[in-house]
């Protein structure tokens, strides 16, 4: 139970923060301030600020987010509250902290009326009992202390989110979907490396079992199926599948041999049991490809593959319905995690490797709130030449997460009825 736990909390913290980096990368590179780094949401676990960025780690281990200046977020102040300013030899103030209880003779004591940190740069109000407001310049630097404990930085609106060029903030929301295919690609070929080659999905021969059909045909490892019954084979699947459907059967192989050689060979594949199914076999086993180009290629190949399959998917969703039960949420990632810990590292890679593919695609639909749903509106601002009003854009967001809120409780609903019922 706990190494299940260890390793669910390692495999997607790994791929959240490989996501966010990204996110976190272009963001800096382009000038937006990037208050905060996240792992994990709700309460705070553990923060440590270098630099101008604040990184924390939070109680829920199921995601992570990247905190940007912007509209989409405010200053946790409000007028009325009481707060505590530090300011520099010129009255100038470079920190404000709302954690009242952090009182010392060197801050002074503050109920907030207004605020500007976007352009005027300033905080006014009440100092102790006066009753008089006073009015501070506040440095372009200044640290706010939220509540929690959290120090952030403020904003200027030149440091902002929406301040940067059309094409940063682009390459800034795409850069979270780009990483997982990256990460995805990585961890493929180290797989490949570890297990000292891949399975190929070419239709060659692997290891022949003695006696079989297979065997008495004189069939040898290495040689490939070029058709079956005049029918070209391009894969190992399309060559099992013919197999499989045709038990008790003659069928006849065009092979080509290790050497180069054509040759034609009949075999009648022999009839087995498997889940109450009559199926096909002739002693054959997946050829495993030890070749360095295969390796090297493999993290790409792999990476395709997965893309495809997840496209096949979505795109069933129009032409045969949806449905919950072909999505999984983190109780479904959760449950297959313990199957992935028995496998030992190989598994673990190589679910990490899925998994990433999986959280690039979904993050690249083109629903509000997602990267993909941001690159969307990204498009339509370039080809109206000027971004939506923020109100426009803030209730298309708020459409966005009500809609992922409903489809989360129901794919979490149908995870638990699934995999604990």
């Amino acid at each position: 139970m706990v190494q299940n736990i260890l390793a669910f909390i390692l495999v997607f913290g790994i791929i959240v923060i490989i996501h966010e980096w990204g996110h976190f990368y272009f963001a800096k590179r382009a000038g937006i301030l990037v208050r905060e780094f996240s792992v994990g949401f709700g309460p705070k676990l553990f923060h440590h600020r270098k630099g101008e960025t604040t990184y924390t780690v939070r109680l829920l281990p199921v995601g992570g987010y990247v905190r940007m200046a912007g509209f989409e977020e405010e200053a946790d102040l409000r007028p009325g509250m009481p707060v505590q300013l530090t300011v520099n030899t010129d009255n100038v103030v470079t920190k404000i902290d709302s954690q009242t209880e952090n009182n010392t003779m060197d801050t002074i004591p503050l109920e907030v009326s207004d605020f500007d940190f976007d352009d005027q740069l300033f905080i006014r109000g009440r100092v102790g009992m006066e009753t008089e407001e006073k009015t501070y310049s506040v440095h372009r630097e200044a640290l706010l202390v939220e509540k929690d404990g959290t120090i952030l930085q403020i904003a200027p609106r030149d440091r902002q989110f929406q301040s940067a060029s059309l094409i940063n903030r682009m390459l800034t929301n795409f850069a979270g979907p780009l990483n997982n295919f990256i990460l995805a690609i990585v961890a493929f070929t180290l797989l490949a490396f570890i297990q000292g080659g891949v399975i190929s999905q070419e239709p060659l021969i692997g290891n022949v079992q003695e006696d079989s059909p297979a065997a008495l045909a004189n069939l040898e490892e290495g040689d490939r199926v070029l058709s079956i019954d005049g029918e070209d084979i391009e894969s190992w699947n399309q060559m099992v599948l013919l197999i499989q459907d045709s038990p008790n059967e003659t069928l006849n192989l065009t092979i080509e041999k290790t050497d180069g050689e054509v040759i034609e060979e009949s075999i009648e594949p022999y009839s087995a049991e498997v889940d109450g199914n009559e199926i096909g076999r002739i002693g054959i086993e997946v050829y495993f490809d030890e070749s360095l180009s295969s390796m090297l290629t493999y993290g790409f190949t792999e990476t395709y593959t997965i893309i495809i399959q997840i496209f096949t998917v979505l795109g069933s969703f129009f032409t045969g319905g949806f449905s919950v039960d072909q999505l999984g949420g983190p109780v479904a990632i959760y449950a297959t995690t313990e199957a992935v810990v028995q496998a030992g590292a190989i598994g673990i890679i190589s679910w990490i490797g899925f998994l990433s593919v999986n959280l690039g695609i979904m993050n690249l639909l083109p629903i509000p709130a997602l990267d993909g749903g941001k690159l969307l509106l990204n498009i339509i601002e370039g080809i109206r030449k000027k971004p939506l009003s923020q109100e426009k854009e803030g209730y298309i967001t708020l459409i966005g997460v009500l809609f992922l809120f409903i489809l989360m409780i129901l794919v979490t609903w149908n995870d638990i009825r699934t995999f604990f019922f």
